[in-house]
């Protein structure tokens, strides 16, 4: 390795499928997420499976957000527009920092893919107590998408010009100062 060359560094990323009719054993995208992080290099932290209640899915959120064992959740499901899709404003619930372009980015991703129909997504990225979070649909293809286009490369320490793995330990400083 020549010098001054980064290496990669794995992050721990918890994963929440929020859905009222799957199981573990019926979670494709959910698995998508498992399988493509940890062909990666990343760590599963944690993965659960919640129904679409606000409330819950926020609570679940703030206890990985709590927890030092976890950088990074990302959730799939419920980011659609039907009255049971409340997902975006759990996260919403939990932010401090929305991160704005990332559902624009994924958007533009998505419109390559199916078109028009990216206009229904309102997937979303924020940050809480120093910790990444990540709404994703529901479909297996978007969280491929959302994975192979910009997470992977965002969650990678080498990655050029910037990333979000060297501003980790830069996310809660206003929480150290005194």
């Amino acid at each position: 390795m020549a010098t001054g060359e980064k290496q990669f560094i794995p992050v721990r990323i918890a994963v929440l499928t929020v859905s009222d009719t799957r199981g573990l054993d019926q979670d494709r995208s959910g698995q998508t997420l498992v399988d493509r992080l940890s062909a990666a290099g990343h760590v599963l932290a944690d993965r659960k499976i919640l129904r679409d209640e606000r409330d819950q899915i926020a609570a679940q959120l703030r206890a990985w957000c709590a927890d030092p064992g976890v950088d990074v959740v990302i959730s799939t499901g419920g980011t659609g527009l039907t009255g049971r899709d409340v997902t975006v404003e759990a996260h919403r619930d939990v932010y401090e920092k929305e991160i704005d372009a990332f559902g624009t980015v994924f958007t533009i991703v998505s419109m390559k893919k199916i078109g028009t129909s990216a206009v229904q997504s309102r997937a979303t990225g924020g940050v809480a107590n120093g910790t990444y979070l990540f709404a994703l649909p529901g479909s297996t293809g978007a969280c491929k998408d959302a994975w192979d286009q910009i997470l992977v490369h965002q969650l990678d320490y080498r990655h050029a010009p910037c990333n979000f793995v060297e501003i980790l330990p830069r996310l809660d400083e206003h929480q150290r100062r005194k």
